[in-house]
Formats: C-alpha cells, sequence, structure tokens
C-alpha cells in the first residue's frame, strides 16, 4: 500500500476515495525509562529509551491506519499526518495518531 503526506500519488489517478481513516496507539512509558530519561536530562545527550518508545509507537499508529485503510479496499492513503499527545497525570502515556485519506488509485 502506498502512504503519502501529499495529496496525490505522482503518476497515478485516484479513483475513489473511501474515507478519513485514523490508526491510534497509547503506550505508557515505564519507570525505567523514565528513569534514564531523567539522567540523559541531566548529563546532556539523546534519550534512546524515549525515541525508541516514540519510533515503535508512530510504526504501530501508521500500520493500524494502514488495516483500516485495508479493510475498506483502498489501495493508497494520502495526505497522511500524524499527532503525538502526553496524556495523564504525570505525563507518562504517549499518544500517536496517524491520520489520512484512504483511496483507490490506477
Amino acid at each position: 500500500m502506498i502512504i503519502t503526506t501529499t495529496s496525490r500519488v505522482e503518476g497515478k489517478k485516484v479513483v475513489e476515495y473511501k474515507g478519513i481513516i485514523f490508526g491510534e496507539v497509547i503506550s505508557g512509558v515505564n519507570f525505567v525509562k523514565d528513569f534514564a530519561a531523567g539522567l540523559t536530562n541531566f548529563f546532556g545527550g539523546r534519550s534512546g529509551s524515549y525515541e525508541g518508545e516514540l519510533i515503535e509507537a508512530r510504526e504501530s499508529a501508521i500500520k493500524e491506519m494502514e488495516k483500516r485503510a485495508s479493510a475498506l479496499g483502498a489501495n493508497a492513503i494520502i495526505g497522511v499526518d500524524i499527532d503525538y499527545e502526553v496524556l495523564g497525570q504525570t505525563g507518562n502515556m504517549l499518544m500517536v495518531t496517524a491520520s489520512g485519506t484512504a483511496v483507490v488509485i490506477e
């Protein structure tokens, strides 16, 4: 399946719009990752544990969106947007939402 942030696919024609679709993932960040990120924040540098969590959540949200588009009979998703939010009283939950328009192209 073609997945793109653009409003069309070069050289292809959209023949059917299936609708707006979403893929959502909410993941918790555990104590060990919080502790490691705190050390990174104190000493400087990148937080590999948080980066890994973010990458995994983003990929899962895109896969979920792709699964929903496929169920509608789409073979592409255009206009994809990825949003990130921090949830929970202590900000220990990460929500990633992928959205786009499911289409059939030829």
